[in-house]
């Protein structure tokens, strides 16, 4: 027998619907001849606790840190013992296995490990695929590799769980027993990930509070031009006293001057016209769509991620949603009419949205070369009935139907207008946009634009006919939303200095993964560290004590980078994990020095934030207690 192992269940029944023959459920499988196609569900196995290792490291102590396992282990994750039986069952029966982890590093780990975890010596091949497109299954089927080859991207993968284990393992402990003895009594819970994070938040809160405005002033005229009237708005010289941004801080120069304005008589000295094509926006990833989903809808991360997720597994309405990919295989192409036809049969909003594709059209949107573990969300075909669907679940349909049919419409279409006039020897400015052609935007809520300008001759006259200063101040940035966090730890880059890192940071999808952000947020609401408030995101007290009371390298995303350069060396050009690690143990030496009641103290007195709801944090364990399992002993993927 030829047994596959899936990562997933919906994985395997495309793998089994592309064998030749009927597929035959069997427990915990599918058999098609003399092949069997098993599957994961997600993670089978984690990291084995501290207690696993000595039963003495059951109780938390300063003393014992750091914990360094010697020969690592892993333990079947509860919910998942009964699949990990069937493997095991499996494969005393199996002459082959095809490893069908999906194509990337975590990929990779998750199915090798139980593979080596239940003791297979056999041959392991390599099934890749990354559409579950029939003929693209059929295709990878046909082309199975040796497992051998991806040797090192398991190394690395394996690498990184450890890393983190080690990570959130011990300054866990460390800063709960420092916590306790400063008299917080509680788990504060520190990881690679969520922790830069919190500090992001920390961070945007304590510029939000020490933010102090600044007055500054506008002069705006109204123009009688040849064609029409428009609104021009003064551009103060650097005589006069101007913030960075160029903005006028002192109210006398801009009301001398719109006393003399009315009835004055000016000529428009420069003319600029551009016109600009805009194409449609891709379609989603996952994290895209969490950011449309919170902006248009309301929607929490985790909401959408769970919508998302019974539109996928429960609807069968859209493909595998936990993507960061936001191109589609080439091949869908040929099949995006009935496939498109078929989702939007039902609902009169979807209907006029596909009345209006050219399904002729091809966007930049198909792209086999920037298809990687995953494609892009879509629909399957499958006829959505919305009106059987929850509100959200529908919203949510919707923005990712909407965004692969915007791919059948022409280019947004527009012409910017910039003027430039002189009056009374003053320079001020006017700007318009005219949409030539609305192409998709028809099909989005956008902001508006600027309205156009009236036809407008370079040199023509024209005449003030008011005039008024309008005094405005400086505003602070906004807080967080789930929307903007999610996006921030998208494009972490733009918060570290370091350039190599940035570009790093750039290179390796940010902060977390798609599977992942959602739940990093969650977490941290529900550990107390961060609040909702309406549809912000604010640091508590707790929270904001949690990261003064830390290193300032652990609240930063650059270890993230560093972390990533080395792993993808271990991936890639096949350097050896053990030197990463050694680094890593001399790297949590000195943190662990860090970790002080005095400081701990000051910063769970002096901490600046929000008050969180009655202790919905998680207890950790009382004095001399244990705690089951820490943070980094979790997985989150999910099938």
């Amino acid at each position: 027998m030829r047994l596959i192992i899936a990562e997933k269940p919906s994985l395997a029944r495309a793998i089994a619907e592309a064998l030749p023959g009927s597929p035959r459920r069997d427990d915990g499988a599918l058999v098609v001849g003399e092949t069997t196609v098993t599957w994961c569900l997600g993670h089978l196995l984690e990291q084995a606790p501290p207690d696993a290792y000595d039963p003495a490291l059951k109780q938390w102590r300063l003393d014992q840190l750091p914990i360094l396992p010697g020969r690592w282990k892993l333990m079947p994750r509860p919910k998942a013992r009964g699949q990990l039986a069937v493997i095991r069952r499996l494969l005393k029966s199996a002459r082959e296995v095809v490893h069908a982890g999906d194509p990337d590093r975590e990929g990779q780990l998750l199915v090798q490990e139980v593979i080596e975890h239940l003791g297979w010596k056999g041959p392991v091949s390599r099934l890749l695929v990354s559409d579950l497109n029939r003929p693209a299954v059929q295709r990878a089927l046909a082309r199975l590799e040796d497992n051998g080859r991806f040797e090192p991207l398991y190394r690395a993968a394996q690498c990184r769980a450890r890393a983190d284990w080690l990570y959130g393992i011990n300054l866990t402990r460390a800063w709960t027993l420092t916590g306790r003895q400063a008299g917080h009594d509680g788990v504060l819970s520190v990881g690679r990930v969520q922790t830069p994070v919190l500090g992001l938040v920390v961070r945007r809160d304590a510029e939000i509070r020490d933010f102090v405005p600044r007055p500054f002033f506008v002069l705006w005229a109204d123009l009688a031009v040849a064609q029409g009237r428009l609104r021009a708005w003064w551009v103060p010289g650097e005589a006069h006293p101007l913030d960075d941004q160029g903005r006028l801080l002192v109210r006398k120069p801009a009301a001398a001057l719109a006393e003399r304005l009315p009835g004055a008589e000016g000529r428009l000295t420069a003319l600029e016209r551009r016109d600009k094509r805009q194409a449609a926006p891709l379609p989603y990833s996952l994290s895209a769509l969490q950011v449309d989903a919170a902006r248009r809808h309301g929607l929490s991360a985790k909401a959408t991620l769970d919508i998302c997720q019974r539109l996928y597994e429960r609807h069968q309405l859209i493909t595998y949603p936990r993507s960061d990919c936001r191109y589609l295989p080439e091949e869908h192409f040929a099949s995006a009419r009935s496939t498109l036809e078929g989702a939007c049969r039902q609902d009169e909003t979807l209907r006029g949205w596909l009345a209006g594709a050219d399904l002729s059209r091809r966007s930049r949107a198909w792209d086999d070369r920037r298809v990687g573990a995953h494609h892009a969300l879509a629909p399957t075909g499958k006829p959505a009935d919305l009106a059987r669907l929850e509100k959200a679940e529908a919203d949510v349909f919707r923005l990712i139907a909407r965004n692969v049919l915007a791919q059948f419409y022409p280019a947004l279409s527009t012409r910017e207008v910039k003027a430039a006039f002189c009056l009374l020897d003053e320079t001020f400015r006017a700007r318009g946009q005219e949409i030539l052609d609305p192409g998709w935007k028809p099909l989005f809520t956008t902001r508006d634009e600027a309205p156009p300008l009236p036809p407008l001759t370079e040199g023509e006259t024209c005449r003030v006919l008011e005039a008024g200063v309008e005094d405005r101040e400086t505003r602070p940035p906004e807080p967080f939303t789930d929307a903007s966090l999610i996006k921030a730890m998208m494009n972490i880059a733009r918060y570290v200095e370091d350039p190599a890192v940035r570009r790093t940071l750039r290179e390796h999808d940010g902060l977390g993964t798609e599977a992942t952000r959602a739940g990093i947020i969650e977490t941290l609401v529900e550990r107390g560290y961060l609040i909702r408030q309406a549809k912000a995101l604010r640091a508590t007290r707790l929270g904001s004590a949690l990261i003064a009371s830390l290193p300032e390298a652990v609240g930063r995303p650059e270890r993230t980078a560093l972390w990533e350069q080395r792993l993808v060396a271990i991936a890639e050009q096949g350097d050896a994990p053990a030197p990463f690690l050694a680094a890593l143990v001399e790297d949590l030496h000195g943190l662990l020095a860090a970790a002080d009641a005095g400081r701990m103290r000051e910063a769970l007195h002096s901490a600046r934030g929000e008050q969180a709801p009655a202790e919905r944090s998680a207890r950790g364990p009382r004095r001399g207690g244990s705690r089951r399992r820490t943070p980094a002993a979790r997985r989150t993927r999910r099938p």
